[in-house]
């Protein structure tokens, strides 16, 4: 379940956001903050039906309505669907208010202390335990513990905490499920994902050349049709993702041409409006419906291309959640791209797709990987060497690097790789080219590694200039061969409303320049940022090979020393060596 932003803003607008009185403590005291199905547990199932109401789709009792009061206000609305959505997903519930008295009862608890390979029962007691009418401001989850509560007088069982994951769940084959989910996004990484495209000029400022809706849907949502188009890796928004994500997400949607009402001007504060008239326009001819593939409420994403002559002070493309509180077809809109990266020709459509595919990474919850205010705005510097190119960062036009594929989760469960800090000494792995469906990771924990991979680490891959890397950013320059380190740091940070990545770029979390904490760096992007290849050795001299330390520097030794190996049978062999 993600984060949705949009659902969050349009149902402050829309939802009646019921304020209730009368309720007492004992009024629901044998149900849980949150628990709006009144089923004694909190999970999915009640984000669910809190933002069905809140959408106005399903009404909730009296009893539901004082449960679902996360922050003690007497109302149900956006805030409190927010943090239901944090509490259940990330089992951190210290933003819920706590108010209401508890009760306690005599119970029998049996811990029982997970390992990996077995469950071991370790003590039994009877203790006095507390049933809160409310959740604590204190965390009840525990990262080694499963502890099973049953009531002397009830015996009923009633799970308290569950164990953290030590590996990552499968979604549909053998993929991982995507650690994204867990940011606001609406654009589904895995499965199918929906995009609606609404090729939009005004009265006083038409498109120089305008393609054919045959065509735009080509440039969209066609199969990959090989190497042999002049576009490629940008042939097509939906190949090109089938190849970065080996299959695991479906791309697909619609094509829509639209002219508004109004001139220009009338639409450069407000985005949305174009959006919204649009949709409006074929409302009783499009089924919008049909466009929300992961059942959230909301339309997955809206793109709204302008001519480029619209300029660059309102319609530079950028991506966000929604405000909009208009429905079609009962959907909402979920992310919303408008830009004026307009098809320039009838055999150069790559801009197109490339500026686009980028904002895309940001409706599935990927942020920028540049800098904002910085001169040297470049994340990876990728206009000045052959190993910092992402589709993320300022130059948009290569492909995902290996953490933006992590947290998509683009690989499988056999193609993350975690050196065995247990064992330490001297590990050999194995890399394959990252830009097939073979490509793979390595990561090096910088202590604990987060179950879904939000922690601080290095990880590595083999990159090479094909597939998704083979198109040149300019006649002269090209992505590079070899072996690329990035520093992850990719804390978690709740504001409230929803979760995001604390160190985005250029964030309100980072540092405004070069330095601080930031959610990705290329570890030698100091020495130039190459491609390391085979002989080379990474290790502290490197000066972005460092973990973090309290005053936000690369400064402290991560103790490990990386070999690279052979190139053989298109794999780099690295050796892994922890001090």
């Amino acid at each position: 379940m993600k984060k949705k932003l949009t659902t969050l803003l349009a149902a402050a607008g829309t939802a009646a956001l019921m304020a209730f009185g009368g309720m007492h403590a004992g009024a629901v005291e044998n149900y849980y903050t949150g628990d709006v199905t009144l089923d004694d547990e909190v999970s999915v199932t009640d984000i669910i039906l809190m933002q069905k109401y809140l959408l106005r789709m399903e009404t909730l009792s009296q009893d539901a309505l004082y449960l679902g009061d996360l922050d003690n206000n007497e109302t149900v609305d956006i805030r409190d669907l927010a943090l239901l959505k944090h509490g259940v997903l990330t089992g951190d519930w210290n933003f819920v208010y706590s108010y209401y008295e508890t009760t306690t009862e005599a119970v029998t608890t049996t811990t029982t202390t997970t390992t990996t390979s077995a469950a071991t029962t370790t003590a039994t007691e009877t203790t006095e335990t507390t049933r809160r009418t409310r959740r604590s401001t204190e965390s009840e989850t525990t990262t080694t513990t499963a502890a099973t509560t049953t009531s002397a007088s009830s015996e009923t069982t009633q799970t308290e905490a569950t164990t953290t994951e030590t590996t990552t769940t499968t979604v549909g084959t053998d993929f991982i499920k995507a650690p994204i989910e867990e940011v606001v996004g609406y654009l589904p990484s895995q499965g199918k994902a929906n995009l609606v495209v609404l090729y939009v000029d005004f009265p006083d400022c038409r498109y120089d050349y305008e393609p054919t809706l045959e065509e735009l849907t080509q440039y969209c949502f066609s199969a990959d049709d090989g190497a042999g188009d002049s576009n490629y890796p940008f042939n097509s928004m939906h190949a090109f993702y089938n190849r970065a994500s080996k299959g695991a997400m479906d791309l697909t949607g619609t094509v829509l041409r639209y002219t508004t009402k109004n001139n220009q001007s009338y639409y450069d504060e407000s985005r949305e409006t174009a959006a919204e008239e649009a949709l409006s326009y074929y409302n009783s001819s499009v089924d919008f419906s049909q466009y929300d593939a992961d059942g959230d409420g909301c339309i997955d994403t809206v793109l709204v291309s302008v001519p480029t002559a619209a300029g660059n002070d309102f319609w530079w493309p950028c991506a966000g959640p929604s405000g909009s509180e208009k429905r079609f077809d009962g959907k909402y809109i979920g992310h919303l791209i408008t830009g004026n990266a307009q098809v320039k020709s009838s055999t150069d459509h790559r801009n197109f797709c490339s500026s686009y595919l980028h904002e895309m990474g940001h409706c599935m919850g990927l942020p920028d990987y540049y800098l904002y205010y910085d001169e040297d705005y470049e994340g990876f510097h990728g206009i000045e060497n052959t190993a910092g190119l992402e589709l993320m960062d300022v130059d948009a036009s290569t492909d995902l690097c290996c953490f933006s594929k992590l947290m998509l989760g683009w690989y499988r469960q056999n193609q993350i790789t975690v050196y065995d800090r247990s064992a330490g000494g001297t590990q050999t792995f194995t890399l394959h080219n990252a830009q097939t469906d073979d490509g793979d990771c390595l990561i090096l924990p910088c202590g604990d590694l987060d179950s879904k991979y939000h922690s601080e680490y290095m990880i590595v891959e083999y990159f090479t200039n094909e597939g998704n890397n083979s198109a040149p950013i300019y006649d002269w320059f090209s992505s590079g061969n070899g072996i690329r380190v990035y520093h992850i740091k990719a804390d978690l940070y709740f504001n409230g409303w929803w979760t995001s990545f604390k160190y985005e770029n250029g964030g309100e979390m980072t540092n405004e320049d070069d330095a601080g904490i930031r959610l990705i760096r290329l570890a030698n992007d100091a020495e130039g940022g190459d491609p390391f290849m085979t002989g080379d050795v990474i290790d502290g001299s490197i000066s972005g090979f460092h973990w973090y330390d309290a005053n936000e520097n690369e400064s402290v030794d991560t103790g490990y020393s990386i070999s690279v190996g052979e190139l053989k049978d298109g794999a780099y062999t690295v050796t892994v060596t922890q001090n």
